[in-house]
């Protein structure tokens, strides 16, 4: 099969790579779209992320769809041909973290595209079988990839409690603020502000149906339920804290700095509950079902396609101020 490989910092080559073969408890799927995170881009561009170093050459790409084409020795034959979004991490399923179902928090998670585990780049992979979700014809091949960032919307929104009547303002406007968003109106949320920088993705916002702000005009929101931060920019999340009513909560989705200055006596004084996310855990059924039913806009946020041959530009999509998000087609 061919394989897009980061070789080195900035550099992809295309190259031939045996098909692989099913563990007995795994599928072999035929990858249909593969979508573009900021994490293959940090990666791309300079070979790690904290404390996850590019080493050898890898494979990026964790946001998957494709088709059943082979079964392990354990798995149904008739698994054969289903339409399936993948959940991209490998846990123990052993230790005291899975057993109690955060296993998004295995200290032995093994996660496509993160050193040095290949991702989906290329034109087939394997992944254990009840981690192939099936997915109803009302879900583009697209959209099926792009269940996996809807997990993280759909995590975010749970750590920030959203339900109906909640006004929750979210900050950053890129492909997870703007899902992040739409989860909050699904899961009942009356109000969503979403505030960004850029002038293109406000206009998005808006189009989308919600209020769009800018940075500056965060200071004017008060009382929301929840500020779900999806830039990961120190002044965004500066600005948005003191929004957050009393006993709201506050949640961190984007990857930024790693030391923070944080407004100490106004999260005691109102009793403000912090948290971050990572990853996901038991969101696919319903980021399946919000996807089917239209309720989030998945395609809506694909502004590029490109192939096996132009992962490199894929990469660099985001360049462009109007970019969303891009998706590889193998």
């Amino acid at each position: 099969m061919k394989a897009s490989v980061l070789v080195g910092t900035g550099v992809i080559e295309v190259r031939e790579r045996p098909v692989p073969e099913p563990k007995p408890d795994e599928v072999l799927i035929r990858v249909a779209a593969v979508g573009v995170c900021g994490s293959d881009v940090h990666y791309y561009k300079h070979g790690r992320i904290g404390d996850f170093v590019v080493r050898e050459p890898i494979v990026l790409g964790h946001e998957v769809s494709g088709r059943i084409t082979g079964v392990g020795s354990t798995i149904a034959a008739g698994r054969i041909g289903e339409r399936v979004a993948i959940e991209p991490q490998l846990p123990c399923r052993r230790c005291a973290q899975c057993k109690a179902g955060r296993y998004n928090l295995c200290p032995d998670m093994r996660f496509f595209a993160t050193p040095p585990v290949d991702g989906a780049f290329c034109e087939y992979v394997t992944v254990p079988a009840d981690f192939a979700h099936p997915v109803p014809d009302a879900v583009s091949d697209t959209a099926a990839a792009l269940l996996e960032p809807l997990s993280v919307g759909v995590w975010a929104c749970r750590k920030a409690d959203v339900g109906t009547g909640s006004r929750v303002l979210v900050t950053g406007a890129g492909p997870i603020g703007l899902i992040a968003a739409q989860t909050a109106r699904a899961a009942g949320a009356t109000e969503v502000i979403v505030s960004d920088p850029v002038p293109a993705r406000r206009t998005r916002v808006a189009d989308f149906g919600f209020t769009a702000a800018e940075p500056a005009q965060v200071a004017e929101v008060s009382d929301v339920d929840a500020l779900i931060e999806c830039s990961g920019a120190p002044p965004a999340i500066a600005s948005g804290i003191p929004a957050v009513r009393g006993g709201g909560r506050i949640v961190l989705v984007g990857m930024g700095s790693d030391q923070l200055t944080l407004p100490v006596s106004l999260i005691q004084n109102r009793e403000l509950w912090l948290t971050g996310v990572f990853r996901y855990a038991n969101t696919w059924p319903t980021a399946i079902a919000l996807a089917a039913s239209r309720s989030v806009e998945l395609d809506r946020l694909v502004t590029g396609t490109f192939g096996l041959t132009d992962v490199e530009a894929a990469l660099r999509a985001d360049e462009r101020p109007d970019a969303m998000k891009a998706v590889v087609i193998p």
